[in-house]
């Protein structure tokens, strides 16, 4: 029967039954394996759907008693998007009509951003970008879009309002935590063309900066690594790399790595696949290093992931876990949900795939830790690639804070650790006179 704008209430039921059945396996299709089964008491097992009635009640009390008529569908398909968001902030249910919408077009402002409930926060912005020319940082919120509040929108729908026709206007209510100001902007979106990765020449290092791992990247970055000196250490900075392709990533870590594992994918009902480091012959440098931090995002947390597992150094802060994909999965009725159903692992063995959110309680022990040798294990941490060394510097909004200092350039810190670490393995190599007995400098 085709799709006339209209369900019973009862379609709709059981149209909202499989992203409930979704948020309740959710735990425990993506949940770590435990270290050892403890004895305690067990609490009753639950039916997964006992609330189904409960539900059904709700409905039928908005329905009958209601002061207004309500409208059922933004009802139930709002019910709906919440279930899904609460698994993840990526899921998205997408109605019938949303399926039929034309494409918003190829233009957009250059900014990426995650739904955090209300807000959309800024977690990339493209150099020159008409965001970057308005102010736009990562960390900024974003609060409504052309007078749309974030908080019904999915991320379906939130992804698709940033875009549309070259040279349309796009409004954005902006807010800046830092400094607690809030200023409607008017944006004109433009064809997005990705930075080229810009190179920083400093007598005693060289400083490569990726602004993400689109494809192309790896033999963008090979012709620029040809020119420069090998002989300096290179400073590969990940810090705000966003977006692009796993399989590029691992062409990127083969101009550094001989070989090993990127990261592996777990996906729902699938055996884990994996996915190795493309290796390309390259002269080797003096050192290498990576410089990380918590908008590191997807792709590039698997590669510098990676990059520690064999023996970089990495330094910055911890990364979010934003190491995921979503697949979409059509309804009976006629809509679709897009559900996060695959997560990475790094190489050494990190959750890179975190629900979206960055957890807490794990974040103390680095922030005692101030940069003053090795940190904790990533077992100690959580989820996302923790640091070998963490530095930690001011954001780029703090700016416009009074009283706070601008954002301090960590490569003479990261050029310290690097040459105290080549001191300490020179001096462990040295074999004293006595056989089998070599002298080692304290960790």
């Amino acid at each position: 029967m085709p799709y006339n704008g209209t369900m019973h209430q009862r379609t709709w039921l059981s149209l909202l039954t499989l992203p409930l059945v979704a948020a309740f396996t959710y735990p425990v299709m993506f949940q770590p394996a435990s270290i050892a089964p403890r004895t305690e008491l067990k609490a009753p097992a639950q039916d997964p759907l006992a609330g189904l009635s409960d539900i059904q009640d709700v409905l039928t009390l908005i329905q009958d008693d209601y002061v207004d008529k309500p409208d059922m569908e933004k009802v139930i398909g709002g019910g709906i998007q919440a279930v899904l968001e609460r698994a993840h902030p990526l899921n998205s249910y997408l109605t019938p009509e949303d399926l039929h919408q034309p494409d918003p077009g190829p233009a957009g402002v250059g900014i990426t951003v995650v739904k955090r409930q209300i807000y959309a926060q800024v977690v990339a912005v493209v150099p020159d970008s008409p965001a970057a020319k308005a102010g736009f940082q990562v960390s900024d919120m974003v609060r409504k879009i052309n007078g749309d509040s974030i908080g019904p929108m999915s991320a379906w729908t939130l992804e698709r309002r940033l875009r549309g026709p070259v040279g349309s206007e796009l409004s954005l209510l902006r807010y800046v935590a830092a400094n607690g100001d809030l200023k409607q902007i008017t944006l004109k979106r433009e064809r997005i063309v990705p930075p080229p990765i810009t190179v920083r020449k400093d007598p005693k290092a060289t400083v490569v900066t990726l602004a993400d791992l689109t494809p192309g990247r790896a033999q963008e970055l090979k012709a620029l690594l040809r020119d420069l000196d090998h002989k300096l250490p290179l400073v590969l900075d990940l810090r705000q790399c966003a977006g692009g392709a796993l399989a590029e990533a691992a062409q990127v870590a083969g101009l550094f790595l001989p070989g090993g594992l990127l990261a592996k994918v777990q996906e729902t009902g699938k055996p884990t696949s994996e996915l190795s480091v493309v290796p390309t012959p390259m002269p080797p440098f003096a050192t290498v290093a990576v410089l990380q931090g918590s908008y590191t995002l997807g792709p590039a947390e698997a590669l510098s992931a990676a990059l520690k597992k064999q023996a970089v150094p990495v330094f910055g802060e911890r990364t979010y876990g934003l190491g995921v994909e979503r697949s979409r999965f059509m309804l009976r009725q006629g809509g679709a949900a897009e559900v996060v159903n695959k997560r990475w692992l790094g190489a050494g063995g990190e959750f890179l795939g975190a629900g979206g959110e960055k957890p807490e309680a794990p974040q103390k022990p680095l922030d005692t830790f101030k940069g003053q040798g090795p940190a904790p294990a990533p077992e100690a941490v959580g989820y996302g690639v923790a640091p070998d060394y963490v530095i930690k510097a001011n954001r780029p909004d703090d700016h416009a804070v009074k009283g706070t200092r601008p954002e301090e350039d960590p490569l003479p810190k990261i050029l310290e650790i690097l040459d105290t670490r080549a001191k300490a393995k020179a001096v462990a190599r040295v074999v004293l006179p006595f056989p089998r007995l070599a002298y080692r400098m304290p960790a």
